[in-house]
């Protein structure tokens, strides 16, 4: 499990990399991604590929969201209430599947 650590933070940084010629403050979503919004108190911006929202682990935080917020996400976007620890964890668990 320590042997994917480092994996996970490259990982991470791979989905909050923003493009150059792009600021942070301005909104860039790749074709192909969604913008996430994950945390329980502090909300932090991930941007991810599509193809996450169909996989059952995404589906169900995707769920938990839902009996959270409902339809009313109050950073606009899609908002999950969970720890980034956990999302930064399942999102690298996703990546591998993918590969």
């Amino acid at each position: 499990m320590g042997i994917f650590l480092p994996f996970r933070f490259i990982f991470a940084k791979q989905i909050l990399k923003v493009p150059s010629g792009f600021t942070k403050n301005q909104l860039y979503v790749p074709k192909g991604h969604v913008v996430v919004y994950v945390g329980e108190m502090q909300k932090k911006r991930f941007v991810v590929p599509i193809s996450y929202l169909n996989h059952p682990s995404f589906q169900q935080l995707l769920k938990y969201a839902e009996e959270e917020f409902g339809f009313q996400h109050p950073q606009g976007g899609l908002t999950i209430p969970c720890k980034e620890d956990a999302f930064i964890d399942l999102t690298s668990r996703l990546q591998l599947q993918v590969s």
